[in-house]
């Protein structure tokens, strides 16, 4: 990317930060110890969500960093290479964060993000997850296994699942070749533009899926306990920044797309102002995590209990002091 494209997403950041009073003064950090790092590394894929991550650096910039770098990755690898040390942050779906502190990778999840995203398409006839039935389904299997689990269906047995990328899945169902898609951003956004199916569910606004976190920020384990102070001055930077995510999406979605994060601003505009980016303000990152543990237990994919996920994967305590800071 052109560094002068670069630098004019960063003062379009710092000056929308400012307008809205984000940009925390020094003073307003003055009772706060000094950051033990000033660099912090981010995980980086084409996935429209996890916008908030991806136009905080202006903020991190004043809340004292210096080095803020985003490092290319892949949805699938996300969590190991976070518990490898690859990079410091990364959100990601609540049950996959879930599935890797069962299976011992060193993360510690500090945050909610937002709720929403994925939208599950349907051809003409289906109109719910139980119709689903012995159909053919493109999907991410977890999630779409605990829709199932959860209005009675047993998803080894009763869904015949498409789950190879290299398939895409996505053209099959536009040609008809499958009965269903699990979309998320900008996957949604095509499906829409393109007027293939119609939605039978939005976990941003369906019930119980809307009531928790999607998605959720998980930190490397080591980083979380080495560098506490810099670990709550990037959350609170991220939280700050799904404010603005959620208050000005046009800007938002512009930066994303000029930072390289995604390449069309419909399909980022659509994911912003669909997606409710204010939840962390009202949901309980605890009780998001419980429930989806509680299904993945329940499933037999992960064999830990929800409270060993919690005891063994979490810290809200910045969390918590921030949505007392910031007003939640």
């Amino acid at each position: 990317m052109p560094l002068t494209q670069t630098r004019r997403s960063f003062l379009c950041m710092t000056a929308l930060a400012g307008a809205a009073g984000l940009l925390s003064p020094r003073r307003a950090r003055a009772d706060e110890p000094a950051l033990e790092t000033t660099t912090v590394r981010f995980g980086k894929a084409p996935v429209i969500c996890f916008a908030p991550q991806y136009i905080c650096e202006a903020l991190l910039r004043a809340e004292g960093f210096t080095d803020v770098r985003f490092i290319t990755s892949t949805v699938p690898a996300f969590d190991e290479d976070l518990g490898s040390g690859k990079f410091d942050f990364q959100s990601n779906l609540t049950m996959d964060h879930a599935m890797a502190i069962d299976r011992g990778l060193p993360i510690t999840i500090v945050t909610g993000v937002h709720a929403g995203c994925y939208e599950l398409f349907a051809q003409e006839g289906i109109r719910t997850i139980a119709d689903l039935r012995g159909k053919r389904i493109g999907a991410e299997s977890i999630l779409l296994s605990l829709m199932a689990a959860y209005v009675g269906l047993d998803p080894k047995r009763d869904l015949n699942l498409v789950e190879n990328r290299a398939a895409e899945p996505l053209e099959l169902f536009a040609e008809g070749k499958l009965d269903a898609y699990l979309a998320f951003p900008p996957e949604t956004q095509e499906l829409h533009a393109r007027k293939i199916g119609h939605v039978i569910l939005r976990t941003a606004v369906d019930r119980p899926w809307s009531q928790y976190f999607c998605c959720m920020m998980a930190a490397n384990r080591e980083y979380a306990t080495r560098y506490p102070v810099a670990t709550k001055r990037v959350i609170r930077a991220v939280l700050k920044a799904a404010d603005l995510c959620a208050s000005k999406p046009e800007v938002a979605a512009r930066l994303i797309v000029e930072g390289g994060f995604t390449e069309r601003y419909d399909y980022a505009l659509r994911t912003l102002t669909d997606n409710p980016y204010t939840a962390w303000r009202e949901y309980d990152a605890e009780d998001t995590l419980r429930f989806y543990a509680l299904r993945l237990h329940e499933l037999g994919t992960i064999k830990s209990s929800p409270k060993q996920i919690i005891a063994n994967g979490t810290d809200w305590r910045f969390f918590n002091e921030l949505k007392r800071e910031l007003k939640a």
